[in-house]
């Protein structure tokens, strides 16, 4: 089970982040943007040649006692991350695929809406709804 949901935008700038226990938000918004860098560090190992083929999913960004952080890249450089716990062993990679997909589509869904302005924060009701999915399945 995921306990942290976060959406950043090509430019780092954090668009969506969603905690299970709102209390700890600031702690996940520390984590998430210290996760940053490690998704730039392998970015940058991918090398410019090799983008198209490149896969989305990056694996585990940063691991700590509590939280283990995995990361999600698109071709458009917007970055999903999920925590989860690290006492949570029954989580696969595959199932951690899975959730990535799903936030995917759902941000897919809210860019193609017309009334969306490329940028602003998430707000969709829908993606919030993916979102929570994610973190109680």
């Amino acid at each position: 089970m995921a306990v942290c949901v976060a959406v950043v935008s090509h430019n780092n700038s954090p668009k969506y982040i969603a905690c299970v226990n709102p209390d700890n938000e600031l702690e996940f918004h520390y984590k998430v943007h210290t996760s940053l860098d490690v998704i730039e560090e392998k970015l940058s190992n991918t090398g410019k040649s090799n983008t198209e083929s490149r896969e989305f999913y990056l694996g585990i960004l940063y691991s700590t006692e509590e939280h283990t952080i995995y990361g999600y890249v698109t071709n458009t450089k917007v970055k999903f991350m999920i925590v989860t716990e690290t006492s949570n062993k029954l989580l696969r990679d595959n199932e951690i695929r899975a959730m990535f997909r799903k936030l995917h589509s759902a941000y897919t869904h809210i860019i193609c809406n017309p009334f969306y302005v490329p940028g602003d924060d998430i707000k969709s009701k829908y993606f919030e709804q993916m979102a929570r999915s994610v973190m109680v399945s």
